[in-house]
């Protein structure tokens, strides 16, 4: 089977999105970033937005950022944040998330990123919040000015966990592979992910733009390959979409980005559905 033609792929592909600056330290990142998400998403020309609290910023309510997001196509809008935003192990995000697409029409979901643990804690729990809270959640979610969906992000690393139930409740599984070296096994994480899920939950690939796994450049050989493999997967309808990660990277010049900004650019003008005025 060939290629999904890409007029029909763009508006399945998303960047993740962090306020500017915010990798600039503790990853190895050559040099500062002061790329915003929605600037990073017009320069790679993605439609889409996954905005994900980092280090607990921003800070609800989140209309000011909202309102720059209105361009684009779908903004999904973390209700639990990354590790470093504590203020999300004791309460998440979903009140200011709802409100939030009750004034902008484009937001369509809510991320739980760095959701489950790596190994069960003292309690047995293996995840931030428990099945009977993502219940919760997903009640809440469906009640809102429109009905918005639950993502929640998984890393290969996890994948031996009972994850199950927890995933039952959401309605997206995000895969992600932190090292580049892993990338090999990417075939059979997909399969082992698919076990896990229940019927229903749709699985979107995570590509990492950098080797935050070892804090150095992503080989470039290696996103290649991942994004072809992406490519295939969504012709097959194995899964519902591609995840850039980050905006917060995306003016660094580095290989990855500066690939798929030529990589995307080309493909849009195939499906003369770009504005180079070819």
């Amino acid at each position: 089977m060939g290629a999904t033609p890409i007029r029909n792929v763009r508006d399945r592909l998303w960047l993740w999105g962090h306020e500017a600056g915010s990798h600039d330290t503790g990853w190895g990142i050559p040099r500062p970033s002061r790329m915003t998400p929605v600037e990073a998403a017009a320069y790679l020309g993605i439609p889409n937005l996954i905005m994900v609290v980092y280090g607990g910023k921003p800070e609800p309510p989140f209309d000011r950022h909202a309102l720059a997001m209105r361009p684009l196509r779908q903004v999904v809008w973390s209700i639990v944040g990354d590790a470093g935003s504590k203020r999300n192990d004791q309460a998440t995000d979903l009140d200011a998330v709802v409100r939030l697409a009750g004034r902008f029409p484009n937001i369509t979901g809510a991320m739980m990123d760095d959701f489950f643990h790596d190994k069960p804690d003292a309690r047995g729990a293996i995840a931030r919040y428990s099945v009977a809270d993502l219940v919760g959640f997903r009640r809440r979610l469906r009640a809102a000015a429109r009905p918005l969906n639950l993502w929640v992000v998984v890393y290969i690393h996890q994948l031996g966990l009972p994850l199950g139930e927890h995933l039952g409740q959401c309605d997206v599984a995000t895969l992600w592979t932190p090292k580049s070296e892993d990338l090999v096994h990417l075939p059979e994480n997909l399969e082992r992910l698919e076990a896990i899920a229940p019927p229903g939950v749709r699985k979107v690939l995570g590509c990492y733009m950098w080797d935050y796994g070892v804090q150095k450049p992503m080989p470039l050989a290696a996103f290649q390959e991942q994004y072809r493999q992406g490519r295939a997967w969504l012709a097959e309808s194995r899964i519902d979409g591609m995840i850039f990660l980050a905006s917060c990277i995306c003016d660094l010049e580095l290989d990855t980005v500066e690939w798929l900004r030529g990589e995307l650019a080309e493909e849009a003008c195939d499906g003369g559905c770009c504005a180079c005025g070819a």
